[in-house]
């Protein structure tokens, strides 16, 4: 019983998660979601590059884009932060007078969600028939016409699904941005709570960090649920749309012939 009151007033002390609460409200909450939403921007964007270099009919395209994805998807993602932020913080410093380590950790964000977005996008291209592509060229369009109004918008409906996945773990990914020594204004929901935690001595602001991340990523891990499900619904109807017409005129020909 000692050891369940001591682990209760280690992590579950009201008080310090009530004190810590009005904080991670007004600065961290905001700035993890600024880090997540505007790294996931960017990320996306500089995906859909990748995953266009990398179905490019151009080898050397082909080549940067897959040296790209394989660096920053092989290397840690605290690796990567540190490294950019260390290797092109002072170039920052120098060339526009910005102190703030902020910027880099967005750039480090989006440089990695790039990675792994360019994939998702390059897998649900590839996975999109190759017919399609044909008739659009039957019908006059060019190669990059059909890419762009035919066969990509198919693609990124497929992956959707994935990509609400990729920018939960950017969620939680922008936890790591502490490392990189940022201002007291410019906390996340984990470094507010691991600076309260060293603070008071007690572990429970780690708890309320925790509550917080749980009520971003939970409630969308169900919207990504629902995307799929609903997307899984959209094609079944589809091919029920298509057969229906069929079996009706079978149906047609049966009578006709009986």
């Amino acid at each position: 019983m000692d050891y369940l009151t001591n682990l209760g007033e280690t992590f579950f002390d009201w008080k310090i998660i009530g004190d810590v609460l009005p904080s991670m409200f007004a600065v961290g909450l905001p700035n993890t979601l600024v880090l997540a939403i505007s790294s996931g921007i960017i990320g996306t964007m500089l995906g859909m590059l990748l995953a266009l270099m990398g179905i490019s009919r151009n080898p050397v395209a082909r080549w940067i884009a897959r040296g790209y994805t394989d660096i920053f998807r092989g290397l840690p993602a605290i690796l990567t932060i540190l490294a950019i932020s260390l290797g092109f913080g002072p170039v920052l410093r120098e060339f526009t007078g910005i102190t703030s380590p902020y910027p880099m950790g967005v750039a480090a964000l989006s440089l990695i969600s790039s990675a792994y977005i360019g994939e998702i996008f390059r897998s649900g291209i590839q996975s999109v028939d190759k017919g399609q592509l044909e008739a659009a060229r039957a019908l006059g369009f060019g190669y990059g016409p059909s890419m762009r109004m035919v066969v990509v918008p198919q693609g990124v409906r497929r992956v959707l699904p994935a990509l609400m996945n990729q920018f939960i773990a950017l969620i939680k990914d922008s936890s790591l941005v502490f490392t990189i020594g940022v201002t007291s204004r410019e906390r996340e929901l984990f470094q507010i709570g691991q600076d309260t935690a060293a603070n008071t001595g007690n572990l429970s602001p780690y708890v309320a960090a925790a509550i917080f991340y749980l009520a971003l990523t939970i409630p969308l891990t169900h919207l990504v649920n629902w995307i799929d499900a609903r997307l899984r619904t959209g094609r079944a109807q589809d091919r029920a749309e298509k057969i229906e017409p069929d079996e009706a005129a079978a149906v047609v020909g049966k009578g006709a012939h009986g």
